[in-house]
């Protein structure tokens, strides 16, 4: 597969401290790879963001939106600047590629057909992260309120897959966590623009069910290592309310309106059994009592 074929797109967001150690993982492993094209989008950082990206080697093109656009209207205007002819790698900026991974992701992408690859996440002490999901549904989303998802996850309930012995493998999955993607041009062509709806969380999880939709399968390639040195979704409220808000905004896009309804005050209720361990789960509660189909 010829290296130009490549185009990474990385979303920032006052990312500046976090961006010059994605780009250094990114120069790293194209001196193994060829080139590519490397853009960073930036929602209107109010730091150095874009003096970090300007100064740095690898020579991203950046291209500003204006405005805190989200991140699948982001990668939309990513797609939009690239060839329909290019793979993508969407990054968040605070990951670290290991070395071999943007091979890896290319040769299981050809290997297998996949229209979209997923790399194994790692926590910055080396530990796996649980990134693979199941598709939300009532039931899990029961098992997780009265279980908790790590008890639900060890008896297969949970919507987040936490079998470890399911990350030492490759293999087709429902979704996985949209931190890092490999993207193939014919998924890309076939599944269209990232529904902008969802500002931030669920978008990947709508983006790889219109994967699917379209006969595209998703894999998980633990070959692949990405670290996340990030990620703070659990404990900023504000993004814990758009992750619970978002999360029953996609469940009522993709089903009938009692079973969203249904979906919604379970939700809640879930955000409303931990409402002692932290202000977010507050945070959570609010945001599901105030989210309405069709929101």
């Amino acid at each position: 597969m010829a290296a130009a074929s490549l185009s990474i797109i990385i979303v920032t967001y006052n990312s500046a401290d976090a961006l010059a150690g994605l780009l250094d993982s990114i120069a790293e492993e194209l001196e193994g790879f060829g080139a590519a094209n490397v853009l960073v989008i930036d929602n209107a950082s109010r730091d150095e963001t874009l003096e970090v990206a300007a100064a740095h080697p690898v020579g991203p093109r950046i291209i500003e939106t204006g405005r805190n656009a989200g991140y699948a209207a982001a990668i939309n205007i990513g797609y939009g600047a690239i060839s329909p002819d290019d793979h993508v790698l969407v990054l968040n900026p605070d990951m670290r590629l290991a070395s071999g991974a943007i091979k890896q992701l290319f040769i299981t992408a050809a290997e297998t057909g996949a229209g979209i690859v997923a790399p194994r996440l790692l926590h910055p002490d080396g530990e796996v992260a649980h990134s693979i999901r199941r598709e939300p549904s009532i039931a899990r989303a029961i098992s997780d309120a009265l279980l908790g998802w790590r008890i639900a996850g060890r008896l297969g309930w949970s919507e987040i897959v936490t079998d470890e012995s399911r990350y030492a493998r490759a293999g087709e999955v429902e979704w996985a966590t949209g931190a890092a993607l490999l993207i193939t041009p014919k998924a890309r062509r076939a599944i269209g623009t990232w529904d902008e709806r969802f500002f931030l969380y669920s978008e990947e999880t709508d983006y790889m069910r219109r994967a699917r939709s379209a006969g595209f399968a998703v894999v998980f390639e633990p070959r692949a290592s990405v670290m996340h040195v990030g990620g703070e979704s659990g404990t900023n409220p504000t993004l814990h309310a758009l992750q619970v808000r978002n999360r029953i905004r996609y469940y009522a896009k993709h089903n009938p309106l009692s079973r969203a309804a249904a979906f919604r005050l379970i939700v809640a209720a879930n955000e409303g059994l931990r409402l002692s361990r932290s202000e977010a789960y507050r945070a959570g509660l609010d945001a599901a009592l105030a989210t309405r189909a069709g929101d």
